[in-house]
């Protein structure tokens, strides 16, 4: 019965909101986004996304200057919150080429499966 509930809850969800749609961050990837992993320097030494550089959450403002020859920016994190809003901070900051990848098992996912 509870699995009833959950698989009816989960198709009832993606009925309401729709699959996620990942070409903008897929296509950015595949065009050479500056991959940026905004967790912390030991979260990010444990392991991220090839090619990822990383500027943690709270250095964001004080390294603008890295990001402004960018064409596009695709920030990450270990679930997609501080991502969304290092995203805020740079669009703040006046850059409107920033996607939030969310989680960096999701960006590491579509690097290592796109066709370069």
């Amino acid at each position: 019965m509870i699995i009833q509930c959950l698989s009816y809850s989960n198709k009832l969800f993606k009925n309401i909101f729709g699959p996620a749609d990942y070409s903008p961050l897929k296509e950015a990837i595949q065009n050479g986004a500056f991959l940026v992993d905004v967790r912390t320097p030991g979260e990010f030494s444990m392991g991220s996304v090839k090619g990822a550089v990383n500027i943690p959450l709270s250095g964001i403002l004080n390294e603008l200057s890295k990001f402004r020859s960018k064409k596009a920016i695709v920030v990450f994190c270990r679930s997609g919150n501080r991502s969304r809003r290092a995203k805020h901070i740079l669009e703040q900051g006046g850059l409107n080429n920033v996607i939030n990848g969310g989680s960096f098992k999701n960006v590491s996912q579509i690097v290592n499966t796109e066709k370069f």
